[in-house]
């Protein structure tokens, strides 16, 4: 950031800490000087929003106001991921409400061309306000205090560019019941204005259940009347699309929002992956940046990423990751995964670019001659036979009962002998065509056999985009399978006949031994 380079005697930016007041441009209503930097703090009591409007607006205009500018910031200046926008040239900025007890702005000329600035008027909010940016929280009045009686608040939610439908999810909630919701309720309408749909009114200590709006604007009015309160409600919104997504492909990728650009701050955003039962899903971190570790505790107390196996966030934690960290990819035990991002009120980075593919659930064995593969069809449903193959299209899957089998040889199938830490094994590639039209997705996993040890395992060794996937992994390192006895069959598999004949061995051998010893007695 540039030094404020204020002509001296003009007064320039500063903190605001009265309940309402007024700012301009330096020289205002004349026009402002040349390379100037002010920056205004608004603070106004903790629990409150800052309201924030324009009454005059001229500033020289640039396509992406690049020369002169002013900024509004959701909270402290120059955090990106607290930028409401950039504004410049004559048509004045919308209305802003802050989403907690701080606003910034800042105004900047370069050295050319001075325009005659703004006039701008600020207020604390008790309630309301409108809200813009994908996601933010908001709370009745002195929440969870007992609300006020005689208050109506009213936050329009929406505007954010690009934005999708809105859905919000109430945490908390305990106001005045009563029939019909007459005395103190909470109004929700699918719209900027209450001429819009209704979406539902709501009293009592009912949480009212989550509401997804059909357009980019969702309005929320609380009222309250003259006597009998309650501690109020709290609650969360937050756009579809980026900030809120599900995946039931069997591959796919997705990134935090406005990713390469820095992500917003107040955020809870959800992926879901659901795949089909016996899956596992294998994620890839093809780029992280977020907020470092608290000095303090050493753990990602800022802004951090979550993931959950079983697909709620009651599920087992596989891992939470903040900073700057080249991580390996991971996997999880069951067939759904939830990817949780959680932004605090300062200090945005670039985000996290992430790809995942579904681990096909099979059985590999081997002999000391030939590979054995089982892969349930209800997991390929969509697939015939042709389309899983063991090294060559030739050596396609047969149909068993309910599975797909390929039984075949060492000798065949594109199958060749390595020395690997020492040992002698045999490798092959197990191709599985997902492809659809023109998109091809071929998925590969690599089979191994030992066949001194009759020891197999598999292995996926190109999912989403192999140039991306640097290390190939075990994925049979992780033995737990949900609901699943195959496990250890399917990482080491004998030979069963070699079992049968070595028993049979021992067991003649007994026999042999007693007749001895019972013809010695004789």
């Amino acid at each position: 950031s540039h030094s404020p380079l204020c002509p001296p005697g003009i007064k320039c930016g500063g903190v605001l800490s009265a309940p309402s007041g007024n700012f301009s441009s330096p020289n205002f209503p004349g026009l402002y000087p040349y390379e100037t930097e002010c920056t205004w703090l608004i603070v106004v009591a903790e629990g409150s929003s800052v309201v924030l409007s324009f009454s005059h607006f001229e500033l020289e205009y640039h396509d992406a106001c690049a020369y002169d500018y002013l900024q509004v910031y959701n909270g402290a200046a120059r955090d990106r991921g607290n930028l409401l926008g950039t504004f410049c040239g004559h048509s004045p900025p919308p209305p802003f409400s802050s989403a907690w007890h701080v606003m910034a702005v800042v105004f900047r000329s370069d050295r050319h061309v001075a325009k005659h600035g703004f006039a701008a008027a600020y207020r604390k909010d008790a309630c309301g306000g409108q809200l813009t940016g994908l996601s933010g929280e908001i709370t009745s009045p002195r929440y969870p205090e007992s609300y006020p009686n005689d208050v109506e608040c009213r936050w329009s939610i929406g505007g954010a560019s690009g934005g999708g439908p809105l859905t919000l999810v109430f945490a908390d909630f305990q106001m005045e019941g009563g029939q019909g919701c007459g005395f103190d309720y909470v109004a929700l309408f699918d719209g900027p204005t209450i001429t819009a749909p209704s979406l539902g009114r709501y009293c009592g200590s009912a949480r009212p259940p989550r509401t997804i709006s059909s357009t980019p604007h969702l309005l929320i009015i609380f009222k309250s009347d003259f006597n009998i309160g309650g501690r109020g409600f709290k609650a969360h919104f937050y756009s579809a699309g980026e900030c809120q997504e599900v995946f039931t492909t069997i591959k796919g990728n997705f990134s935090s929002p406005q990713y390469p650009n820095f992500y917003p701050n107040n955020l809870k955003c959800q992926w879901s992956i659901q795949l089909p039962p016996g899956y596992r899903i294998k994620v890839f971190f093809l780029d992280m940046e977020l907020e470092g570790r608290s000095s303090l505790t050493g753990g990602c107390d800022y802004d951090h990423l979550s993931a959950f196996d079983g697909g709620t966030e009651n599920g087992s934690l596989l891992g939470q990751w903040c900073g700057r960290e080249s991580l390996a990819p991971v996997t999880s035990r069951s067939n759904r995964l939830l990817l949780v991002l959680h932004t605090d009120r300062n200090t945005a980075k670039r985000g996290f670019s992430i790809s995942y593919v579904g681990v096909v659930p099979m059985n590999v064995s081997c002999t000391r001659t030939d590979f054995h593969i089982q892969i349930p069809m209800q997991s390929l449903a969509q697939l015939e036979r042709n389309r899983i193959y063991l090294g060559t299209p030739s050596c396609a899957a047969q149909v068993a009962g309910r599975n797909f089998k390929i039984h075949t040889r060492f000798d065949t199938c594109g199958t060749e002998s390595q020395r690997r830490n020492n040992t002698s094994v045999i490798v092959s590639t197990l191709y599985i065509d997902f492809s659809v039209g023109d998109q091809e997705d071929i998925h590969q996993y690599e089979v191994q056999c030992e066949p001194k040890r009759k020891e197999a395992s598999v292995t996926l060794i190109a999912g989403p985009d192999p140039s991306r996937l640097s290390q190939a992994e075990n994925l049979v390192d992780a033995q737990q399978r949900v609901g699943e006895a195959m496990d250890t069959r399917e990482i080491k598999s004998q030979d069963t006949s070699d079992i049968v004949f070595i028993s049979i061995c021992i067991l003649a051998g007994l026999l042999m031994v007693i007749a001895v010893v019972g013809l010695v007695l004789l």
